[in-house]
């Protein structure tokens, strides 16, 4: 009998604490052939989601994959993701969650995902401590630069707890 992975479960317990706690549960995606969507909001292969009661409809999280529909520039949209590409889960508001190493071209669930190029694995840095700015554009400057104050809708952060 093959072993059950425990990724699922974590990540339905983390998408529980954040809404019994009040915050807004993200997950960050590692995108490939068998993900659905919305490509234009896709950067570097990667997309942010959020996964809150009020931004989805339907949401299904099963041992195999993560769907639901959400809006995006007002347009519904059918979401369908693979537990093995989910990076993280984490609240929004402090960055508490869990990360996870992404195991592409591993069948998840039907359809059965398309075999994955020989790319290099992904990578997970450690996040700056929450006096940090939180915005992208913040953490690609260099060391010095950060004279704005971290701006409200830019790309969350996740912190990292040992």
């Amino acid at each position: 009998m093959s072993e059950i992975s425990t990724k699922p479960y974590l990540l339905r317990a983390i998408y529980e604490w954040c809404t019994d706690s009040g915050y807004t549960p993200y997950l960050a995606v590692k995108v490939d052939a068998s993900t659905t969507v919305p490509m234009e909001y896709v950067k570097k292969g990667e997309i942010v989601l959020n996964i809150s009661f009020g931004a989805t409809s339907g949401l299904k999280m099963d041992n195999d994959s993560i769907r639901f529909h959400a809006r995006f520039g007002g347009v519904s949209r059918e979401i369908y993701v693979p537990v093995n590409n989910v990076m993280a889960i984490y609240a929004n508001e402090n960055g508490q969650g869990m990360a996870f190493e992404p195991q592409l071209g591993q069948p998840s669930a039907p359809p059965a995902p398309a075999p994955v190029e020989d790319a290099p694995a992904p990578v997970l840095s450690a996040v700056p401590p929450p006096s940090a700015p939180a915005s992208a554009e913040a953490k690609t400057e260099a060391p010095g630069d950060d004279t704005d104050p971290p701006k409200k809708g830019g790309r969350p952060t996740l912190t990292r707890i040992k």
